[in-house]
């Protein structure tokens, strides 16, 4: 099975904030980041493996879209359960070019092969293939660009120590707070195109379980419903 991207819908693509200084929440992940993107472009070289952890919807994907746009690379989104075998992640990994990003979801779920794959590759940007089988069988070094893996998980504790320790920089996501949800919510009612009060926004932020993914969708159907019954929202 060939890896497999993560698409999602256009509306949802549209919500998602360019930049760091578009996004909302999380301080000290963006201030660390910040740093980091400024002082690998100073350096000219790729940033330094990143692990974003934390409940789901929190904006793990978003960030990565960022630091991607930033560092003028171009983004590959997988997932661990869609790379079965080491194949599926050399194919990818030889596709890349320099600064670009690869975004692995769910990375805890990564095949213990494929992730050994995965060591020299991050450490030294090169893949080791291993071609025939028994007294046949040889390796083969290939040099890779110098690309950043940004792995997302919801947990943490299942990553193995070697691979954990492999990324340079860690992320903990925390949930939002309602006033966060709130800036979140009227910011997305704008790219949307609809109207909302900012008691409105404040309802829906109480509602969204300190997770903007939750907030956004439940803005997208207070939308249809306002569109069915009444000319605003």
């Amino acid at each position: 099975m060939t890896p497999q991207e993560i698409f999602e819908d256009g509306s949802t693509l549209s919500l998602r904030p360019q930049s760091l200084e578009e996004y909302i929440g999380q301080d000290k992940v963006k201030e660390r980041l910040n740093i980091f993107i400024k002082a690998a472009q100073n350096r000219d070289e790729a940033l330094d493996h990143v692990l974003l952890y934390g409940p789901p919807g929190l904006g793990k994907t978003t960030l990565a879209n960022i630091i991607a746009r930033e560092m003028k690379g171009e983004l590959k989104i997988t997932s661990g359960p869609a790379i079965e075998r080491a194949g599926d992640l050399a194919a990818i990994l030889t596709t890349l070019k320099d600064n670009d990003v690869l975004f692995i979801d769910e990375i805890h779920r990564l095949n213990r092969n494929v992730e050994e794959l995965l060591y020299p590759a991050m450490e030294d940007y090169v893949l080791d293939i291993v071609i025939g089988k028994g007294a046949a069988a040889k390796s083969i070094r290939l040099d890779l660009p110098k690309f950043t893996l940004i792995g997302a998980t919801t947990r943490i504790g299942m990553l193995t120590s070697p691979l954990r320790d492999r990324f340079g920089v860690l992320c903990d996501m925390q949930y939002y707070t309602e006033k966060q949800l709130k800036e979140i919510i009227i910011r997305s009612a704008f790219v949307l195109d609809c109207n909302i009060t900012e008691e409105g926004a404040y309802e829906l932020a109480r509602r969204s379980r300190g997770t903007p993914r939750i907030a956004n969708r439940l803005l997208k159907r207070v939308r249809d419903y306002a569109q069915v019954y009444s000319d605003s929202l």
